[in-house]
């Protein structure tokens, strides 16, 4: 018995560092044959690697087991994008009503949210209490986004719908730009201080969900859903560098994304934009499914002109996303 104990001891040790590696590698590369594995959070394979680990150190009573544990732990805190939140200590997070100003300055609150069509009642109500200045929807129907304005603003507002997507703000909207293919817009819209911003809402295709990883149809089927998306989200930025100066044009960027924060498609805009929930977010940030939210797929993103300075997710009884509320100073 103490020599099977050791064996299976050992066993788990080496499945325990064949997995981190391979973790290590697919989050930190992004490979795209390998998509399937990171559409997971890290934390679910690193559950598993610390379960490996920790029976491995019952049986053996061995270092070694007690290191990979430890090694699973500190790649969870550096690797995980739930962890980030750590480095905001202290933030606080915006709160219902008028966005408090920052510093003195008065700021410009966002929200996006996934509306799932109605089909979990009207969230108006849950949107005008927190009072925003601009308001990115997803999977809603133009009746519906002007529903939304009219409830915001009462009918002192402005909004636009393009197929699926909708974009609603108490200001004056100048331009939209839409592309017929795709469910994007972009607009211009005109601040209080006579300067403008460019607002993308983006609704990317939707993810792909087949875990049945001992298939190699999966594994394919994963590996063409994210290069749809990643053609989608560079179109966007093509259209937006040819219709503005961007990224010298303050751009307020957002929306569904179906691709959690680690996926390799946020990769295109880490350049020119800031993350609003990495760099100001407070609590859980993950967005979906809102009964029990493991994925950050619902994004706010700025140019350089804006500083993130709020930033949290709320949930909402009538969507199957919970919304993301973010408050930024412009510069």
């Amino acid at each position: 018995m103490s020599s099977l104990r050791r064996r299976l001891g050992w066993l788990l040790v080496g499945a325990s560092l064949l997995l981190h590696l391979f973790t290590v590698f697919c989050f930190s590369r992004q490979p795209d044959q390998f998509a399937a594995f990171t559409v997971l959070p890290i934390w679910i394979w690193g559950g598993f690697g610390l379960l490996f680990s920790t029976v491995a150190c019952y049986f053996l009573r061995a270092s070694l087991a007690l290191i990979m544990t430890a090694v699973w732990a500190v790649t969870l805190l550096v690797g995980a994008d739930e962890a980030r939140v750590l480095a905001n200590f202290g933030r606080a997070a915006p709160l219902p009503g008028k966005a408090a100003p920052h510093a003195g300055s008065e700021v410009i609150r966002v929200i996006t949210l996934n509306c799932a069509i109605f089909e979990y009642g009207d969230p108006s109500q849950d949107l005008a209490r927190w009072e925003p200045d601009i308001v990115l929807l997803q999977d809603v129907k133009p009746h519906q986004v002007r529903q939304i304005a009219n409830v915001l603003y009462a009918g002192r507002g402005d909004c636009r719908s393009h197929t699926t997507n909708g974009i609603v703000t108490r200001w004056k909207i100048q331009r939209e730009v839409r592309n017929p293919t795709q469910r994007d817009q972009q607009i211009t819209v005109a601040l209080p201080d006579g300067s403008q911003v460019e607002i993308v809402n983006v609704h990317l295709s939707t993810a792909a969900t087949d875990l049945r990883f001992w298939q190699a149809s999966a594994w394919q089927g994963h590996r063409s859903n994210r290069a749809l998306r990643l053609k989608e989200l560079s179109l966007v930025q093509q259209v937006l560098q040819q219709t503005t100066s961007c990224p010298n044009t303050p751009t307020l960027f957002g929306g569904d994304f179906n691709s959690p924060a680690s996926d390799v498609v946020h990769r295109l805009l880490t350049r020119d934009f800031t993350d609003a929930f990495a760099t100001a977010g407070t609590g859980w940030g993950n967005t979906f499914q809102r009964r029990l939210p493991i994925l950050r797929i619902d994004h706010l993103y700025s140019t350089r002109h804006f500083t993130p300075v709020r930033c949290h997710t709320v949930t909402t009884r009538h969507s199957d996303h919970r919304m993301v509320v973010a408050d930024f100073l412009k510069r």
